[in-house]
């Protein structure tokens, strides 16, 4: 089967189940931005220093693939979904990043008031990352209030995922090189 299905020439793409929606849809502009920050995620585990945040980052991707396959299906379909076997968001899986974020405050990362991104490329990408969850999760949001979200805790998640990936950034820049001087 080829990735050229042109089912979507004409403004529309698939949810699970084959329902169509315009490219455009709340729906998919949410599971976009989850797309983009999985991707971003990515490009700062490529550049991480520590096996530690790379494993963590990793782990973090595969749960952003269940929250993405939960909200490419209609709020209709969700016991479908569910019983043929497809995982949802869960409360532990926002435990861990809360534990994650314990890891990362007890080790007294260094900040003092804003950050400014971009001290070395590690911190740099984790900052975008964390950028585009934040839009992730107004467009999480925005289908809550519009009714179209059954699952709350994909709020939370990303909410706890944007702190944790600051935290990260902090973190590498304390214990990431420095760019060159005129950098």
């Amino acid at each position: 089967m080829s990735i050229v299905t042109k089912t979507g020439d004409a403004g529309t793409t698939g949810l699970m189940y084959n329902r169509r929606v315009a490219k455009h849809h709340p729906r998919v502009e949410a599971y976009g931005c989850v797309d983009e920050l999985n991707s971003a995620i990515g490009w700062a585990r490529s550049v991480a220093v520590a096996e530690e945040v790379r494993e963590s980052l990793i782990v973090t991707q595969k749960e952003l693939v269940i929250l993405m396959g939960e909200l490419a299906t209609a709020t209709a379909d969700l016991d479908r979904y569910v019983q043929d076997g497809f995982q949802l968001v869960t409360r532990e899986m926002t435990a861990g990043l809360d534990r994650l974020a314990a890891e990362l405050e007890a080790r007294q990362p260094s900040f003092h008031g804003w950050a400014t991104p971009g001290q070395n490329q590690h911190a740099a990408a984790l900052d975008v990352a964390r950028a585009v969850c934040r839009r992730a999760e107004r467009r999480v949001c925005a289908l809550h209030e519009a009714g179209d979200l059954r699952n709350p805790e994909i709020i939370v998640y990303l909410n706890r995922l944007a702190d944790v990936l600051w935290l990260m950034a902090r973190w590498a820049e304390t214990h990431s090189p420095a760019p060159p001087a005129g950098t």
